[in-house]
């Protein structure tokens, strides 16, 4: 049976950035325990420009755009990965889902936010959970809150608590793969887990 392929979206685009830190966590994390395929999409490494208009109404789109979309569009599930920036959702990640529709409906999605903090971005949270909702995705009820980024991860993603880290990433990681599994549409089967 083939595994589930989930995107892991690395959200902010900051020379200094500290949530990438938990995306790679769960890279390693997902793969160490071949729960799944991983794909790392960083809005970094994509550079996109401010988008005017959405993908499916440009004339001549980007082809890292298309390459994006396609990703986005071809993944089991995603696990967005962002920091709150002035109490909300950066700006590069509001971009990067205001520019695609049809990719984001039905997708199975969980968050994790990241925050130097105590509060490990839970503005940013209720805020980016309603946008996907309006845009028709399914995000999962399980979420991952990583506050005081700076004191619990490691810039290559190693946690410095890993059993607890581990704990809370099994629970996460587990509900998303059972919504892929329950609300899967392509007629791939999947291992239970």
């Amino acid at each position: 049976m083939p595994k589930p392929t989930i995107s892991i979206l690395s959200s902010s685009i900051r020379p200094e950035r500290k949530s990438h830190r938990v995306a790679r966590y769960f890279e390693f994390y997902i793969n160490g325990n071949k729960l799944a395929n991983t794909e790392m999409l960083d809005l970094r490494a994509y550079e996109f420009p401010l988008f005017t208009n959405r993908l499916n109404i440009q004339k001549a789109p980007a082809a890292n755009l298309v390459e994006f979309s396609s990703k986005i569009k071809n993944s089991d599930g995603i696990i967005i990965v962002t920091p709150e920036y002035n109490g909300g959702i950066p700006a590069a990640l509001k971009n990067a889902i205001d520019v695609l529709l049809d990719e984001w409906m039905k997708k199975p999605i969980a968050i994790s936010t990241v925050s130097s903090g105590q509060l490990g971005g839970s503005n940013c949270m209720a805020s980016l959970q309603f946008t996907l909702w309006k845009l028709g995705a399914l995000t999962t009820f399980k979420i991952f809150p990583v506050s005081r980024i700076e004191e619990n991860y490691g810039e290559d993603g190693t946690p410095v608590n890993k059993p607890e880290s581990d704990a809370l990433a099994n629970v996460f990681v587990k509900d998303l793969l059972a919504m892929i599994i329950q609300n899967d549409t392509t007629g791939k089967e999947f291992p239970p887990y």
